[in-house]
């Protein structure tokens, strides 16, 4: 399937020196973190230190609550104190090589539990991350109300 053309509106930028044990920069410097491989991928894990898959997770979080809310409105749906929790697991394929799993939870206070559901889903269909990832990782929703 050939990749969906945009019209874009921000570009971020982001330079690594060092790989998982360097750091990386944002090109206007508000991002600037030492990296360090976490031990059970058989790193050091540097305390003050982060990884790629911290820095995914933080960014699919995010995003996806921003399309929470998104949709939310949509639905006429009020989202009092909304967090969405992403979890990113780094993991050896069949094929031998890496890859990410994702799981994410939405806490959505104040709703049923069926338009919580409903939410994540409807969610997960204009977040530019999960698009992103569509067919290329398992990703695994749920949420809770209380």
């Amino acid at each position: 399937m050939a990749p969906v053309a945009i019209q874009p509106l921000y570009t971020a930028t982001a330079t690594a020196n060092g790989g998982r044990n360097g750091r990386v920069r944002s090109d206007n410097g508000t991002l600037d973190m030492a990296l360090s491989m976490p031990k059970s991928l058989g790193g050091a894990e540097a305390t003050g230190a982060t990884n790629p898959e911290q820095l995914f997770a933080a960014g699919y979080s995010a995003c996806f609550e921003s399309a929470l809310r998104l949709v939310a409105g949509q639905m006429k749906k009020q989202l009092k104190d909304a967090h969405v929790t992403a979890k990113v697991t780094i993991g050896k394929t069949q094929a031998g090589g890496f890859g990410l799993a994702v799981a994410l939870h939405g806490k959505l206070p104040g709703l049923s539990q069926g338009e919580a559901d409903d939410l994540m889903h409807a969610a997960h269909k204009v977040c530019p991350y999960s698009l992103a990832t569509k067919d290329n990782i398992e990703v695994k929703l749920s949420s809770e109300v209380a």
